[in-house]
């Protein structure tokens, strides 16, 4: 595994106690970066951070109470990483209007309410590093083909999901040339399906549709994560990066 340099960077990985989340957690600590993980329920987070919060991911003060604690902690926030994340699965028709705004309250509006929360200071010191992890369900219309097989959608991401992360992308677009001048890059990692418990039931027919044919590994996207927070890749800001076995191309 090839080291991402990362030493003495303070990185903030919301949704650390997650697969992807922890990941990354680990993937930049091994790079030489202090970690501050939080997540609503704290677990096994601890074993991947120097500290670990528990939040409510959805509610504006507990965001803005959290900068403030990992402030006060560490001294300042190089890197900020938007890794929570529910699911939903079924058909369009099935989405309850409860289930479409459980899935916006963390998956969407989580996401802007700590972006909003690390602008000042990361301005304040002129340097900042924000990856958000959004998904190919954000592009590709979703993975099930229900023309072919309506039960694939049963088990797979629907547009409660697609829709929460395609409103990640644009965020991320947008803030990218409104923070630019001021030394802060913004990115975001689209990953395909990620081998876990959750994808246990992924349809293998799915899968061939995949040209890596298999499914991908946390650890992969935290690669990308990382490399993304690195001092060399200052240039690279307003990117929505696929990491899902060429599942979709663009």
């Amino acid at each position: 595994m090839t080291r991402i340099a990362l030493d003495g960077k303070v990185a903030l990985v919301i949704g650390g106690g997650g697969m992807i989340g922890s990941a990354i957690a680990r993937r930049m600590r091994q790079g030489g970066a202090l970690i501050a993980v939080a997540d609503r329920t704290l677990g096994a987070t601890r074993d991947n951070s120097d500290r670990a919060y528990a939040v409510d991911l959805a509610e504006p003060d507990e965001i803005s109470a959290l900068f403030d604690r990992v402030i006060a902690d560490f001294g300042r926030i190089d890197c900020l990483i938007n890794a929570a994340g529910i699911t939903s699965q079924g058909s369009f028709e099935s989405i309850t209007v409860e289930e479409w705004d459980r899935v916006q309250a963390i998956n969407s509006r989580g996401v802007f309410l700590a972006c909003r929360a690390a602008i000042a200071p990361m301005k304040a010191q002129k340097s900042g590093r924000i990856v958000n992890i959004g998904s190919v369900l954000a592009k590709n219309g979703g993975n099930p083909r229900p023309w072919i097989d309506p039960g694939e959608q049963i088990r797979a991401g629907n547009a409660a999901y697609g829709a929460a992360k395609s409103a990640v992308h644009a965020l991320t677009l947008y803030l990218a040339k409104e923070l630019a001048v001021h030394g802060i890059t913004v990115n975001a990692v689209a990953p395909g399906p990620v081998a876990s418990a959750m994808t246990s039931g992924f349809p293998e027919a799915l899968i061939r549709q995949i040209p890596a044919s298999r499914l991908g590994r946390a650890d992969e996207v935290a690669a990308m994560a990382a490399w993304l927070c690195a001092d060399e890749n200052a240039f690279v800001t307003g990117e929505i990066i696929d990491v899902n076995g060429g599942l979709w191309m663009d």
